[in-house]
């Protein structure tokens, strides 16, 4: 594979044979490679085990598993999608094919426009602009297509001011790249390829962090159809749609099913129906300070965002930092218990279990350790007694040493003295 893997484009899974994801992967993986070998893709369709092949593993950079990736001659681009059989095939239809896709006729580009939801389009001939627009291609097609068109190609109701243009088709209209206004193309491309406003899961607000925008979403139940869900959700949709000109580059709406992800995210627990503006870049959010009850009152709690008056919430401080850690933490136990009880207990049973056994035998060790050294502080002390005092022997010799110290004279008195008592 080393060797002859760039005569062919390979769409490779690199994965562990531990990994849970990997294994929730693999029916998944099997469909693709059917159904892509079916409709006589170009696309050879594999996988491997990077823990026995951790040198190729490297070599194309893989960190985690399972890791997606398309190979394509010298570049390899990463897949980011849902794992699902159609985002995969669709991600491999599209790197594999052209970098930039020629529209020939108006009928091809109603055709393509159709599939789309977000089209970007190069007009015109050779020039710098299209020189920087095939360097963007090679690098966000892992996104999105890229065609080039004739100007007689476009729909009647586009106006061009100046010829060559870059464009993008999306939510009902157009919209023309404008290098003083937009600034970098790439940046421009990146921020653009999302539609106004969308269905926001996990995996759409990662890609959304790479836009740089504010995130305005309307956290609802998708299954609740009482006035609340759907009036907020319309709020949103309403302000992506009027006020295009005036947020479109600051900010991308859309809204989001349920508040569990959001929690987690937040480090909260917000009440469904609600609002919340998340900035990706920095993890700070802001909540409305009273009731959004128009979409006017949308349109003042984000212009108190942009001027600084709104109260930002979070963050990626060093308290942030600790929080996350300890949250992480709880809900990672949390988790597991809910999930295996029994494996639960033996995870941060057996742990546990054997610290208090360790701190019992160090506590006892130290108790165990002053009684003996009191034992041994009286021992030493009897002693001591003992040598003080001396034998009786000693005491009668020391007696008598006394005796032999007396002078000759105070002898013959003391035996006056005796003989006058007896």
């Amino acid at each position: 594979f080393k060797e002859n893997r760039k005569d062919d484009i390979w769409l490779v899974d690199f994965y562990a044979p531990w990994c849970g994801h990997c294994k929730k992967l693999e029916p998944v993986w099997n469909e693709v490679g059917t159904e892509m070998r079916n409709m006589g893709s170009p696309v050879k369709v594999g996988k491997m085990d990077a823990t026995s092949f951790s040198s190729i593993a490297s070599e194309f950079g893989v960190r985690g598993y399972p890791t997606i990736k398309l190979l394509k001659g010298d570049l390899a681009y990463n897949y980011r999608g849902p794992r699902t059989k159609d985002d995969i095939i669709e991600f491999a239809n599209r790197v594999a094919g052209p970098l930039i896709r020629p529209l020939p006729s108006q009928h091809m580009f109603e055709h393509v426009q159709k599939r789309h939801r977000v089209l970007f389009v190069y007009v015109g001939g050779e020039s710098p602009l299209k020189e920087k627009y095939i360097e963007v291609a090679s690098e966000l097609i892992v996104y999105t297509y890229f065609f080039s068109a004739s100007e007689d190609v476009l729909p009647e109701y586009v106006i061009l001011p100046e010829l060559p243009a870059v464009m993008v088709f999306k939510d009902g209209t157009y919209f023309v790249y404008d290098e003083y206004e937009d600034g970098d193309l790439s940046s421009w491309i990146n921020r653009e390829r999302f539609q106004g406003y969308l269905h926001v899961d996990g995996f759409t607000l990662y890609e959304l962090g790479d836009t740089g925008k504010l995130l305005a979403i309307a956290v609802i139940d998708d299954k609740n159809s009482s006035v609340e869900h759907t009036r907020l959700k319309s709020i949103i949709q309403e302000v992506a749609r009027d006020y295009r000109d005036h947020f479109h580059r600051d900010f991308q709406f859309g809204h989001m099913d349920g508040n569990d992800y959001i929690n987690s995210l937040l480090m909260d627990d917000l009440t469904i129906p609600t609002i919340v503006v998340l900035n990706t870049s920095n993890q700070q959010y802001f909540l409305p300070d009273r009731h959004i009850e128009s979409t006017e009152d949308m349109v003042q709690f984000i212009n108190n965002i942009l001027d600084g008056t709104a109260e930002a919430q979070g963050g990626d401080g060093l308290l942030q930092r600790i929080k996350r850690i300890i949250y992480d933490a709880k809900s990672t136990i949390v988790s597991v218990f809910k999930s295996s009880p029994l494996l639960g207990c033996f995870l941060f049973g057996l742990p546990l279990g054997v610290i208090s056994i360790m701190c019992y035998g160090i506590c006892t060790a130290d108790t165990e350790g002053e009684v003996f050294e009191h034992e041994g502080a009286k021992k030493e002390s009897g002693d001591r007694e003992l040598t003080d005092e001396g034998s009786e022997e000693e005491q009668e010799e020391e007696k008598n040493g006394k005796y032999t110290e007396l002078s000759d004279g105070e002898l013959k008195q003391k035996d006056i003295v005796e003989k006058k008592k007896d």
